[in-house]
Protein backbone atom coordinates (compact mmCIF):
# COMPACT_ATOMS: atom_id res chain seq x y z
CA UNK A 1 0.00 0.00 0.00
CA UNK A 2 1.70 3.00 -1.13
CA UNK A 3 0.50 6.22 0.47
CA UNK A 4 1.88 10.04 0.00
CA UNK A 5 3.10 11.84 3.38
CA UNK A 6 -0.08 14.22 3.02
CA UNK A 7 -2.16 11.48 2.92
CA UNK A 8 -0.51 9.37 5.96
CA UNK A 9 -0.69 12.59 7.81
CA UNK A 10 -4.73 13.10 7.22
CA UNK A 11 -5.14 9.49 8.38
CA UNK A 12 -3.22 9.47 11.58
CA UNK A 13 -5.48 12.74 12.63
CA UNK A 14 -8.55 10.59 12.09
CA UNK A 15 -7.18 7.77 13.69
CA UNK A 16 -6.21 10.27 16.90
CA UNK A 17 -10.07 11.55 16.85
CA UNK A 18 -11.49 7.65 16.51
CA UNK A 19 -9.07 6.94 19.79
CA UNK A 20 -11.93 8.87 21.41
CA UNK A 21 -14.59 5.99 20.62
CA UNK A 22 -14.39 2.21 21.93
CA UNK A 23 -14.36 -0.32 19.78
CA UNK A 24 -18.30 -0.97 20.33
CA UNK A 25 -18.74 2.29 19.30
CA UNK A 26 -16.64 2.10 15.73
CA UNK A 27 -18.32 -1.45 15.23
CA UNK A 28 -21.93 0.62 15.17
CA UNK A 29 -20.60 3.06 12.36
CA UNK A 30 -19.17 -0.14 10.35
CA UNK A 31 -21.75 -2.14 10.25
CA UNK A 32 -23.69 -3.21 13.53
CA UNK A 33 -27.63 -1.44 12.21
CA UNK A 34 -26.98 -1.24 8.40
CA UNK A 35 -30.97 -0.56 8.17
CA UNK A 36 -30.12 2.81 9.46
CA UNK A 37 -28.47 4.41 5.86
CA UNK A 38 -27.36 7.49 7.79
CA UNK A 39 -25.03 6.70 10.70
CA UNK A 40 -23.97 3.29 9.85
CA UNK A 41 -22.03 2.26 6.93
CA UNK A 42 -23.61 -1.25 6.85
CA UNK A 43 -19.96 -2.73 5.28
CA UNK A 44 -20.45 -6.33 5.71
CA UNK A 45 -23.13 -8.32 6.82
CA UNK A 46 -23.30 -7.88 11.35
CA UNK A 47 -23.73 -11.65 11.31
CA UNK A 48 -21.45 -13.50 8.73
CA UNK A 49 -18.78 -10.58 7.23
CA UNK A 50 -16.21 -11.89 10.06
CA UNK A 51 -15.22 -7.87 10.51
CA UNK A 52 -14.94 -8.09 14.25
CA UNK A 53 -13.11 -10.38 16.93
CA UNK A 54 -15.06 -12.93 18.90
CA UNK A 55 -15.15 -14.01 22.45
CA UNK A 56 -11.33 -15.99 21.84
CA UNK A 57 -9.67 -12.90 21.87
CA UNK A 58 -8.31 -11.17 25.27
CA UNK A 59 -6.76 -7.75 26.17
CA UNK A 60 -3.97 -8.59 28.34
CA UNK A 61 -4.17 -4.72 29.66
CA UNK A 62 -7.30 -2.98 29.40
CA UNK A 63 -5.97 -0.52 31.38
CA UNK A 64 -3.31 0.77 28.37
CA UNK A 65 -6.70 1.77 26.97
CA UNK A 66 -7.46 2.34 22.67
CA UNK A 67 -5.16 1.77 20.09
CA UNK A 68 -6.02 2.24 16.39
CA UNK A 69 -3.68 1.50 13.10
CA UNK A 70 -2.48 -0.07 9.61
CA UNK A 71 -2.46 -3.57 9.57
CA UNK A 72 0.32 -5.50 8.65
CA UNK A 73 -0.34 -9.24 8.84
CA UNK A 74 2.13 -12.28 9.29
CA UNK A 75 1.95 -16.24 9.55
CA UNK A 76 4.07 -18.76 11.74
CA UNK A 77 3.80 -22.15 11.57
CA UNK A 78 5.70 -25.34 12.75
CA UNK A 79 8.90 -26.06 10.65
CA UNK A 80 8.64 -27.48 7.07
CA UNK A 81 11.84 -28.63 5.66
CA UNK A 82 10.33 -27.84 2.08
CA UNK A 83 9.50 -24.22 2.41
CA UNK A 84 11.49 -21.68 4.44
CA UNK A 85 10.60 -18.06 3.08
CA UNK A 86 12.47 -15.14 5.17
CA UNK A 87 13.57 -14.55 8.84
CA UNK A 88 11.34 -15.28 11.94
CA UNK A 89 11.90 -11.76 12.81
CA UNK A 90 13.69 -9.59 10.69
CA UNK A 91 11.25 -10.27 7.75
CA UNK A 92 8.44 -9.03 10.31
CA UNK A 93 10.48 -5.92 11.06
CA UNK A 94 11.04 -4.86 7.71
CA UNK A 95 7.57 -4.85 6.87
CA UNK A 96 6.50 -3.19 9.60
CA UNK A 97 9.23 -0.54 8.97
CA UNK A 98 7.53 -0.49 5.24
CA UNK A 99 3.76 0.01 6.31
CA UNK A 100 2.37 3.49 7.14
CA UNK A 101 2.37 4.06 10.99
CA UNK A 102 1.14 3.35 13.75
CA UNK A 103 0.98 -0.24 13.14
CA UNK A 104 -1.40 -3.57 14.26
CA UNK A 105 0.36 -6.38 14.30
CA UNK A 106 -2.06 -9.11 13.08
CA UNK A 107 0.02 -12.82 13.96
CA UNK A 108 -1.96 -15.83 12.37
CA UNK A 109 -0.57 -18.88 14.19
CA UNK A 110 -0.68 -21.94 11.89
CA UNK A 111 -0.19 -24.91 14.03
CA UNK A 112 -1.75 -28.02 15.49
CA UNK A 113 -4.63 -26.97 18.04
CA UNK A 114 -2.27 -28.99 20.94
CA UNK A 115 0.87 -27.16 20.31
CA UNK A 116 -1.05 -24.04 19.83
CA UNK A 117 -2.21 -24.02 23.41
CA UNK A 118 0.85 -23.88 24.48
CA UNK A 119 2.78 -21.67 21.93
CA UNK A 120 3.88 -18.76 23.98
CA UNK A 121 4.60 -17.20 20.39
CA UNK A 122 5.49 -13.78 21.25
CA UNK A 123 7.56 -12.15 23.83
CA UNK A 124 9.56 -9.69 24.81
CA UNK A 125 12.76 -9.99 22.46
CA UNK A 126 9.98 -9.98 19.30
CA UNK A 127 7.84 -7.27 20.45
CA UNK A 128 10.63 -4.91 21.48
CA UNK A 129 11.82 -5.38 17.80
CA UNK A 130 8.51 -4.67 16.50
CA UNK A 131 7.71 -2.07 18.58
CA UNK A 132 10.81 -0.46 17.30
CA UNK A 133 9.84 -0.27 13.77
CA UNK A 134 6.53 0.93 14.46
CA UNK A 135 3.68 -1.20 15.93
CA UNK A 136 1.06 0.01 18.81
CA UNK A 137 -0.53 -3.30 19.12
CA UNK A 138 -0.02 -7.17 18.32
CA UNK A 139 -3.40 -9.37 17.53
CA UNK A 140 -2.99 -13.03 17.36
CA UNK A 141 -5.07 -15.93 17.44
CA UNK A 142 -2.65 -17.94 20.43
CA UNK A 143 -1.16 -17.40 23.09
CA UNK A 144 1.66 -15.76 24.22
CA UNK A 145 4.11 -14.52 27.20
CA UNK A 146 6.19 -12.18 28.60
CA UNK A 147 3.36 -10.23 29.88
CA UNK A 148 5.54 -7.82 32.10
CA UNK A 149 8.26 -7.27 29.53
CA UNK A 150 5.48 -6.29 27.06
CA UNK A 151 3.51 -4.07 29.75
CA UNK A 152 6.17 -2.25 30.20
CA UNK A 153 6.86 -1.38 26.22
CA UNK A 154 3.82 0.25 26.14
CA UNK A 155 2.25 -2.27 23.25
CA UNK A 156 -1.13 -3.47 23.47
CA UNK A 157 -1.24 -7.34 23.15
CA UNK A 158 -4.28 -8.95 22.23
CA UNK A 159 -4.12 -12.58 22.76
CA UNK A 160 -6.43 -16.22 23.43
CA UNK A 161 -4.31 -16.15 26.23
CA UNK A 162 -0.32 -16.82 27.73
CA UNK A 163 1.93 -19.57 27.80
CA UNK A 164 4.85 -19.61 29.23
CA UNK A 165 7.40 -21.51 26.49
CA UNK A 166 7.46 -22.62 22.81
CA UNK A 167 8.96 -25.21 20.38
CA UNK A 168 10.70 -23.81 17.54
CA UNK A 169 8.50 -21.94 14.45
CA UNK A 170 8.81 -20.30 11.58
CA UNK A 171 7.48 -17.74 9.48
CA UNK A 172 5.10 -19.16 6.77
CA UNK A 173 3.40 -15.74 5.57
CA UNK A 174 3.80 -12.07 5.53
CA UNK A 175 1.40 -9.18 4.51
CA UNK A 176 -1.32 -11.85 3.44
CA UNK A 177 -4.96 -12.26 3.99
CA UNK A 178 -5.83 -13.93 7.96
CA UNK A 179 -8.46 -14.67 9.55
CA UNK A 180 -7.57 -14.03 13.09
CA UNK A 181 -10.50 -15.15 16.39
CA UNK A 182 -12.56 -14.38 13.51
CA UNK A 183 -12.00 -11.09 11.89
CA UNK A 184 -10.93 -11.62 8.39
CA UNK A 185 -7.29 -8.75 7.68
CA UNK A 186 -6.10 -8.02 4.73
CA UNK A 187 -2.83 -5.97 5.10
CA UNK A 188 -3.38 -2.16 5.06
CA UNK A 189 -6.87 -2.39 6.70
CA UNK A 190 -7.47 0.08 9.24
CA UNK A 191 -7.98 -2.13 12.95
CA UNK A 192 -9.66 -0.34 16.45
CA UNK A 193 -9.10 -2.36 19.03
CA UNK A 194 -9.75 -2.30 23.24
CA UNK A 195 -10.84 -4.71 26.11
CA UNK A 196 -13.56 -5.05 24.39
CA UNK A 197 -12.04 -6.55 20.73
CA UNK A 198 -10.96 -5.54 17.86
CA UNK A 199 -12.54 -4.19 14.60
CA UNK A 200 -11.35 -3.52 11.31
CA UNK A 201 -12.27 -1.74 8.15
CA UNK A 202 -11.09 -0.61 4.82
CA UNK A 203 -8.40 2.49 4.99
CA UNK A 204 -11.09 4.30 2.55
CA UNK A 205 -13.44 4.76 5.21
CA UNK A 206 -11.46 6.59 7.73
CA UNK A 207 -13.48 9.75 7.02
CA UNK A 208 -16.82 8.22 7.09
CA UNK A 209 -16.28 6.24 10.35
CA UNK A 210 -15.08 9.22 11.72
CA UNK A 211 -18.27 11.37 10.96
CA UNK A 212 -20.78 8.40 11.51
CA UNK A 213 -19.34 6.99 14.75
CA UNK A 214 -19.46 11.33 15.96
CA UNK A 215 -23.43 11.01 15.12
CA UNK A 216 -24.40 7.90 16.59
CA UNK A 217 -22.38 8.49 19.78
CA UNK A 218 -24.46 11.59 20.10
CA UNK A 219 -27.44 9.59 19.62
CA UNK A 220 -26.45 6.73 22.26
CA UNK A 221 -26.02 9.20 24.42
CA UNK A 222 -29.51 10.34 24.09
CA UNK A 223 -30.54 7.47 24.30
CA UNK A 224 -28.93 6.58 27.80
CA UNK A 225 -30.36 9.64 28.96
CA UNK A 226 -33.47 8.92 28.90
CA UNK A 227 -33.44 4.97 29.89
CA UNK A 228 -32.14 6.04 32.73
CA UNK A 229 -35.49 8.09 33.11
CA UNK A 230 -37.31 5.70 32.12
CA UNK A 231 -40.64 5.02 34.65
CA UNK A 232 -41.36 1.33 32.71
CA UNK A 233 -41.08 -1.11 30.17
CA UNK A 234 -43.26 0.63 28.03
CA UNK A 235 -41.13 3.59 27.95
CA UNK A 236 -37.93 1.70 27.59
CA UNK A 237 -39.78 0.22 24.40
CA UNK A 238 -40.39 3.46 23.04
CA UNK A 239 -37.03 4.99 23.63
CA UNK A 240 -35.21 1.81 21.98
CA UNK A 241 -37.65 1.41 19.50
CA UNK A 242 -36.10 1.25 15.74
CA UNK A 243 -32.81 -0.13 16.40
CA UNK A 244 -33.23 -3.59 15.90
CA UNK A 245 -35.88 -3.31 12.84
Amino acid sequence: MYLTEEQILRDQEIMQELLNYDTPSITNAVATYPQDKENCLGLYHPWEGKWYTDQTLKCMFPEMGRRIGYAVTCVYGLPDPNYKRGSNIGSVVDAILASPKPVVLVVKQNIPEHIKRINGLMGGNMITAFKAAGIVAAISDGPSRDLEEVRSLGVQYMLTGVSPGHGKFELQGLNVPVNVCGMDVCPGDIIHLDENGAVKFPREYLEEVLKRVKRFSAIEARRQELLAKAKNGAEVDKIMSGMYD
